[in-house]
């Protein structure tokens, strides 16, 4: 029975990791490499913003809303704070955010789907969780979030964080039903594996191709979330840069100095798009 069932359970394996390096290998060609090469100038910038400038990005002066110079590449802000230094820290703030609140929302979320798989009624009390949070728009969850604890970093990572739990919960479901009624699957459970191991060691390892793309996306919508809550004056307080906060100040002086607004505008941009472009290029590769 054990030589008729290895095989069984072995060759899905293979096909993962077939179809695993063809996806990533479609990362360096196309929309796959710009949505990198987006993503790693932006990060490397923030990750290196110390070296990049010796300018304190909190440090104020009267030289307000100044244009581009040699001293200010990007001039400075409404309270003579060097915007180049602040765009910069503002992308390492972002990204440390998001960096952290994401991999906890795929966490609880694949949790809750292997919960989800135990038994029927843990199933549907599940998926009416995962219906409650899709329920609140992002910016409904933010302001609960927010009028209980107050704004700062702390509430951004908990709505990043929540916002994610039903797209990995879903997807990881969604595999799993696939996946466990194939035949590699039967075919263990008649060799007499348990549920259990059937579901850890053959079933989840072939349904979580899907998290790869899910996380690409997760991190543009978790940009997008930081930058709308500082924006909003919900996220991380002053006078520490965020790319959102530094948005939210440039408001009141678009007509007259734009280019107050134009840096954390792009950095955000290339961000967003460069994981997108990264979700679909991973998303076409699962599909060849």
């Amino acid at each position: 029975m054990t030589a008729l069932t290895t095989p069984s359970a072995e060759a899905p394996r293979r096909t993962a990791r077939a179809h695993r390096n063809r996806y990533l290998a479609g990362l360096l060609t196309g929309r796959g490499l710009t949505g990198l090469t987006l993503v790693g100038v932006i990060a490397l910038a923030g990750l290196f913003a110390p070296l990049l400038t010796d300018l304190d990005p909190d440090a104020q002066s009267a030289l307000a809303l100044a244009g581009p110079s040699a001293d200010h590449p990007f001039g400075t802000d409404d309270l003579g704070r060097d915007l180049f230094s602040r765009v910069l820290h503002g992308i390492g703030t972002d990204l440390a955010i998001t960096f952290s609140a994401v991999p906890v929302g795929a966490l609880l979320g694949c949790s809750f789907a292997l919960l989800a798989a135990s038994s029927r009624w843990a199933d549907v009390t599940v998926q009416r969780a995962f219906d409650l949070l899709l329920a609140f728009p992002g910016i409904i969850l933010a302001l609960a979030v927010t009028a209980v604890l107050g704004p700062g970093r702390w509430p951004v990572l908990i709505v990043i964080a929540l916002a994610e739990i039903p797209g990995f919960g879903r997807q990881l479901r969604a595999g799993i039903l696939v996946q466990r009624e194939r035949e590699y699957a039967l075919a263990a459970r008649v060799g007499g594996a348990s549920r259990l191991r059937v579901l850890l060691r053959h079933v989840v390892p072939n349904a979580a191709d899907p998290l790869i793309v899910q996380t690409a996306v997760a991190l543009s919508i978790g940009v997008f979330i930081e930058g709308a809550m500082s924006f909003l004056g919900l996220g991380v307080r002053p006078p520490e840069p965020t790319l959102g906060s530094i948005l939210s100040q440039s408001v009141a002086y678009l007509s007259t100095h734009p280019t107050f607004a134009a840096a954390p505008l792009a950095a955000t941009t290339a961000l967003v798009l460069g994981f997108t472009l990264i979700a679909e290029a991973l998303n076409r590769g699962i599909r060849r």
